[in-house]
């Protein structure tokens, strides 16, 4: 029979473990929200609403640090509103400062500390505002360095949007940012680098990512995964791909536990529509017709990671 002691230091050791295990634990993810513009407002795609419904899954899921895309000044603060756990790093595109859209990296201020932080654009010029190669659109990536508070351990963030015309862009960019995650990480530095990437898969410019096992995709090491449909939707839920043009990337000092691309559905009433019963249902269910939408063009990632011992 264990003494009060010895149970106490039993369960010392427990939460111990646990704690320690929790601080080595990261939820991150990747969400393309879509840029507020009047032609999708015309369609019925309005920002409020979808606002609500990113703002209601990000504080569901409750990812630790996630990387955002096509994010309006406006939008930003939308969503700062939103999600009150989470602060952010990244400057508009255009200026580096508020014009055009953020890459941004959203983190929740009760795990995370921000030990620095930056960005650059995907140009030959990446210190100041233009345009990459064949771009169509200036493009950004943003960075920051995070230290979880319950382990103490320290990892790079990285997140970016590249251009969804010129093929020579993405590829540049790649290779850009992979000199940018060498040269802030060195060898040996935990990384995660998510965004929206404008290529599947199957394209060259993915390789470059993974090429000598540099970066892991998340979804394909995970130990589970939930993927119905690739990443991209263009607001139409009936649609179906295999291609992932949003993803998640880990440094092999991760482990993948669980990935995910979730749905991100809702539904507006259509008018003059009449209420209808189910079949073996209770009576007092009322059912009407919806038009099913979904909150953004793309679909959000989410992956479960846990750093690895050395």
């Amino acid at each position: 029979m264990c003494s009060n002691k010895a149970r106490f230091a039993l369960l010392g050791a427990v939460l111990c473990m646990a704690f320690a295990t929790f601080g080595q634990t990261l939820v991150v993810g990747s969400y393309n929200i879509r840029y507020r513009n009047d032609g999708d407002e015309a369609k019925g795609h309005l920002w409020a609403k979808r606002c609500q419904v990113i703002a209601d899954q990000l504080n569901y899921h409750h990812p630790d640090v996630f990387g955002a895309q096509e994010v309006l000044k406006g939008q930003l603060d939308d969503m700062l509103r939103a999600l009150p756990d989470y602060d952010y790093v990244g400057v508009g595109r255009d200026d580096g400062r508020e014009a055009g859209e953020y890459a941004p990296i959203f983190y929740r201020r009760d795990r995370l500390n921000k030990l620095g932080d930056g960005y650059f654009w995907l140009s030959p010029t990446y210190t100041i505002p233009s345009l990459g190669w064949d771009a169509a659109c200036i493009r950004i990536c943003t960075w920051a360095k995070f230290r979880v508070r319950e382990s103490g351990k320290v990892f790079l963030f990285f997140n970016l949007h590249t251009d969804h015309v010129g093929v020579k862009a993405r590829r540049e960019s790649a290779k850009l940012v992979m000199k940018a995650i060498e040269g802030l990480g060195g060898k040996d530095m935990p990384v995660v680098l998510t965004g929206d990437f404008n290529v599947d898969q199957n394209d060259e410019t993915y390789a470059i990512f993974t090429a000598n096992a540099r970066l892991n995709d998340a979804y394909v090491v995970a130990k589970h995964r939930f993927a119905e449909n690739g990443t991209f939707n263009s607001f139409n839920p009936t649609l179906k791909t295999t291609s992932r043009i949003d993803h998640i990337f880990v440094s092999p000092r991760f482990s993948v536990a669980r990935y995910a691309v979730l749905p991100n559905f809702y539904w507006t009433e259509e008018p003059a529509t009449k209420s209808q019963k189910g079949q073996d249902a209770p009576q007092q269910i009322d059912l009407k017709q919806h038009q099913l939408r979904t909150a953004s063009d793309h679909y959000p990632v989410f992956a479960e990671i846990n750093l690895k011992s050395k």
